[in-house]
């Protein structure tokens, strides 16, 4: 098939680790995205970081929330590709694309009109929430940038390429890297010169996007990037992605609550510990999310095909890695957590708050991988479901656990604490799930035709 590489032979290590570090690539350069504006706007003071933590937060779920179409672009292609039905990949690639489009427009909307009252949720001091709600104005308007972005990077991860992505939003990454301080400080923009810095690269990432599939037709030979919308494509795509969407955007909500609590326990100082720790525990979240997304493409190929030998010992292989730099970061976050926190926020009372964190954080990264890496494969065999059951349980169960730690002596520390435990807690049960479930799992296979079903 024009344009995608075959999966379903060859050498397990080498295709998955070839997938894998440009996704990894790619994940850490969106991080780098927030980060970036995070370490320019630390030189501003904590109370220009909890306005832009206020506000990722929310740029976070608007990422979940794109997941849809990712997630259903990475399994609807891959599975198509895997059964050797073209057409149904150009045509899911084609709906995933629409209805992104048509989200991205809608919930941008809805954050640009009521970006005062939603912000109001975090009750900072007035002018820091001032200055979140332009921040948050201004991005909103690139949400169709992030939302055809996502999408067409799940359309090249399906296809096997997923080096292109990882170049182009590296391209994005170093405008933004160039324009941030130059607007925030040499324009005297502050942190609505971080947005229009961010504002600027994904629109530049889009366009990039859009010029390769447009100009060299290079992934399935060409295919319409908008569509009339048939239920039974788009039926498939919401099966597939709308779990994925829903977990992380219920994970993004659930967090919004966990920032609220950690203000009032901790002031800004604890808004932007969590939030700025947050960007750096996502070192550790987004290599196993590289390795899971590839597991993810590559899974969707080889069971497709009926390869069930290659599924397994692409999961173990992915597994064996992610663990092993799980237990780095472990080791990173407990023992250099306020050192590694000062890289973003040079004020003694903000690093050693975020030191206090990682610390405790760092206990449960293992646990992350598990679960992260579990949740590739089953998304691979289009089972999206069991991570969303799993991840919306335990997270929920943060807000609670939350308030009863924090309140018993612990203070902010017990908010702390939830997190890690229920990150424990879903690395347990996603692996006691997959191997209920690995038995059945490795005697259906998908049928391959638009709907999707398995038998």
């Amino acid at each position: 098939m024009q344009g995608t590489k075959n999966l379903t032979s060859g050498h397990i290590q080498r295709q998955l680790f070839n997938l894998a570090i440009p996704i990894m690539g790619t994940s850490f350069i969106q991080m780098a995205y927030s980060l970036t504006d995070m370490a320019w706007v630390g030189r501003l003071g904590s109370e220009s970081v909890a306005a832009i933590g206020s506000v990722g937060i929310l740029t976070w779920m608007t990422n979940s929330i794109s997941l849809l179409n990712k997630v259903g672009s990475e399994v609807s292609v891959g599975q198509s590709i895997g059964a050797q039905n073209a057409s149904d990949a150009r045509n899911f690639a084609s709906h995933n694309l629409t209805i992104a489009l048509l989200i991205s427009l809608f919930w941008g909307l809805i954050l640009i009109v009521f970006a005062e009252p939603i912000l109001q949720i975090y009750k900072l001091d007035p002018e820091i929430t001032s200055k979140a709600v332009n921040y948050l104005r201004i991005v909103g308007t690139a949400f169709p940038f992030i939302f055809l972005s996502a999408s067409f990077t799940g359309i090249y991860n399906a296809s096997g390429q997923s080096k292109v992505p990882f170049i182009i939003s590296g391209i994005g990454l170093l405008m933004n890297m160039l324009l941030d301080p130059l607007f925030i400080f040499g324009f005297g923009w502050g942190t609505e010169g971080a947005a229009l810095a961010t504002w600027l690269s994904q629109a530049t990432v889009l366009g990039l996007f859009i010029y390769r599939l447009k100009k060299r037709r290079e992934v399935l030979g060409g295919f319409k990037f908008f569509t009339k919308l048939e239920s039974r494509f788009v039926k498939r795509i919401l099966v597939l992605g709308l779990p994925a969407a829903i977990l992380n955007t219920l994970f993004s909500i659930i967090n919004l609550f966990m920032a609220r609590t950690a203000s009032q326990y901790g002031g800004h100082i604890g808004l932007m510990t969590l939030t700025a720790g947050g960007q750096l525990e996502a070192i550790a979240w987004n290599t196993s999310q590289g390795f899971s997304t590839a597991l993810s493409a590559f899974v969707a190929q080889n069971y497709a095909a009926g390869k069930n030998d290659r599924v397994l010992g692409a999961y173990y292989t992915a597994l064996k890695m992610t663990v092993l730099f799980g237990t780095f970061c472990t080791l990173l976050f407990v023992f250099w957590g306020s050192e590694l926190f000062s890289l973003i926020v040079p004020d003694p009372e903000a690093y050693q708050s975020g030191g206090i964190f990682l610390r405790i954080d760092g206990y449960s990264m293992i646990f992350m991988m598990l679960e992260i890496t579990t949740q590739g494969l089953f998304y691979g065999t289009g089972r999206t479901v069991p991570p969303a059951i799993i991840s919306i349980s335990f997270n929920s169960l943060r807000i609670p656990l939350a308030l009863i730690l924090a309140s018993t002596g612990l203070g902010i520390a017990g908010v702390w604490w939830a997190i890690s435990i229920s990150s424990i807690a879903k690395g347990i049960v996603s692996a006691s799930w997959f191997a209920i479930l690995k038995k059945r799992i490795l005697t259906t296979r998908v049928t391959g035709d638009s709907n999707g079903t398995s038998n």
